[in-house]
């Protein structure tokens, strides 16, 4: 999608292939022989840095156990870019992709209340009213940043505390990266 216009903005002639949840066992064994065989293979994501939330980390594993040689070359990270603007310590956090729909999210929110470094979480613009309201049950009114659309045209940042965020009824759009505040050294909650 994006990466193919991408590749035609720069006339870059190349074959693309998916791989995602659905394929990664046997598109990774495909693409670990053809390595193996010596054609070069770039790993890319529409969506930021290949690996964050994502399956990619199935086949860099493939390609070490394989030998296969592997390098980076960094790109951009919602994870990172929304740290930088949150206005939210840096110097130590926790990143824990997306919260889970049902099973395990109640524990999950529990065990994060409690966590003192700095928390960021993917979101769906879908389901982020409804995080943002649990967030604000489990870890009350803490410092949160809403970055949305990071290092695209519609890029925005909405800082706030969860018990404001959580009462605005609003369309969002776009990916979506939380950022809160970690909990209080003495008390837990914010």
């Amino acid at each position: 999608r994006r990466t193919r216009i991408l590749l035609n903005r720069y006339q870059i002639r190349t074959n693309l292939s998916s791989y995602n949840s659905f394929n990664k066992i046997k598109k990774g064994r495909e693409f670990i022989e053809r390595l193996k065989k010596g054609e070069d293979l770039a790993l890319v994501s529409d969506a930021g840095t290949p690996g964050i939330s994502d399956p990619h980390y199935h086949l860099v594993n493939s390609a070490i156990e394989e030998g296969v040689s592997i390098f980076s070359i960094p790109g951009p990270s919602a994870l990172l870019a929304a740290l930088t603007v949150s206005g939210l310590p840096m110097d130590r956090f926790v990143f824990e992709g997306f919260l889970p729909r049902k099973k395990g999210r109640t524990t999950m929110l529990e065990n994060l209340a409690q966590e003192k470094r700095t928390i960021v979480l993917f979101e769906s613009p879908n389901r982020i009213q409804k995080t943002l309201h649990d967030l604000y049950r489990f870890f009350g009114d803490r410092k949160v940043a809403i970055a949305r659309e990071l290092t695209k045209m519609y890029e925005e940042v909405v800082r706030g505390g969860l018990k404001e965020l959580s009462a605005q009824e609003r369309n969002w759009k776009g990916e979506i990266t939380l950022v809160i505040a970690g909990a209080d050294k003495k008390k837990g909650k914010s």
